[in-house]
């Protein structure tokens, strides 16, 4: 199993606030903005483009750092069903990697929130190729001990992650939270192309146990 970050594993509310903040934003004109973007279909980098002409979200997290007011997420941020859900996943038995588009930064702060919690953590900076890319789901087939039909890839959002995971062989999962999700949810892809559908992570278990067993 290989699961997403953000708004799969991480809750992004916090960060995204601190985004409108250093826009000079109202944090719920933001929001409004970025829910319109998605519900578009559009790149969620436009975002910035519609408060700020020419933004360049690279050059202003370095910007941010600089200020003392770097990305960062930290054991308040995950979702209250993780550390249960990969607990009882690993109990399985289950390989568990976490793949996302997520910068070194991000990457090394994950390292630290699950080191020894999961076999792998990769990120779009660390391998040269971001969600949809099919790239992305190259690179992760090549560090999973399994054949791409037996991975299930586990995120929030038909197009970056349950679209470019189906189309590398693997199997996914739908979570139904963060805005993508609540947006995409009852759409045809969203109703008919993940293996598995959830509320929360934790039903992710007996899912896969069900789904796995020889009387199936």
């Amino acid at each position: 199993m290989v699961f997403d970050v953000g708004e799969c594993l991480v809750d992004e509310t916090r960060e995204y606030g601190t985004w409108a903040d250093w826009l000079g934003v109202p944090r719920h004109t933001f929001a409004a903005m970025f829910g319109a973007v998605i519900a578009q279909g559009r790149d969620y980098r436009e975002v910035f483009q519609e408060f700020q002409p020419g933004f360049d979200l690279y050059e202003q997290r370095e910007a941010r750092a600089t200020a003392g007011q770097p990305e960062h997420f930290d054991e308040s941020d995950l979702y209250a069903d993780v550390r249960p859900t990969l607990a009882k996943l690993r109990a399985d038995g289950l390989w568990l990697g976490i793949a996302g588009n997520q910068t070194v930064r991000a990457g090394g702060i994950l390292r630290g929130l699950f080191n020894g919690d999961v076999d792998l953590i990769g990120t779009s900076d660390d391998w040269g190729a971001s969600k949809p890319d099919p790239e992305f789901f190259v690179r992760v087939a090549a560090v999973v001990p399994f054949a791409p039909e037996e991975i299930l890839y586990v995120g929030d959002r038909v197009d970056n992650d349950l679209r470019p995971g189906a189309q590398a062989g693997m199997l996914t999962a739908l979570v139904h939270r963060g805005p993508w999700a609540t947006i995409q949810w009852n759409s045809q892809e969203a109703r008919t192309l993940p293996t598995f559908r959830v509320e929360s992570l934790a039903e992710l278990p007996g899912r896969i146990s069900e789904f796995n067993s020889p009387e199936r």
